[in-house]
């Protein structure tokens, strides 16, 4: 099921894909679009104020046990939770982000739903070792 929503998608960007048909407008939006990820981001604790982002070097020990103990000791460096409306912002840029990446697996023949899987199971497999 979850395959038919994926390809759904896919296909009804597929068909909503009149200007920016061109892989090099398709490359150039889904760079844009990740550029308006960050923006939106950066406004969220900037303008808004709803989220801090306190940034220091990550404190990683010499030793540690095992590698759940070292993914416990990095950190997000955001304090604070985005509000409502940045929150929306943000949803709203991811979802066009999304809309190009489905783009541009149109365009190279590939299915959204098959890389996603793909990384799901390299991600399952190498779990934690994948060190992404």
């Amino acid at each position: 099921m979850k395959d038919v929503i994926f390809d759904d998608f896919q296909n009804s960007v597929s068909e909503s894909l009149l200007r920016h048909k061109s892989i090099l407008d398709i490359m150039t939006k889904l760079q844009e679009s990740q550029s308006r990820i960050n923006r939106a981001i950066a406004k969220s604790a900037t303008n808004c104020g709803c989220i801090k982002i306190n940034v220091e070097k990550q404190k990683i020990p010499d030793s540690y046990e095992n590698i759940n103990d070292f993914q416990s000791l990095l950190q997000t460096h955001l304090k604070g939770k985005m509000c409502e409306n940045c929150r929306d912002v943000l949803e709203k840029e991811i979802g066009n982000n999304l809309f190009y990446i489905a783009s541009l697996c149109d365009v190279l023949d590939l299915n959204l739903y098959d890389v996603l899987l793909k990384e799901y199971n390299r991600i399952n497999t190498l779990g934690k070792y994948s060190l992404k």
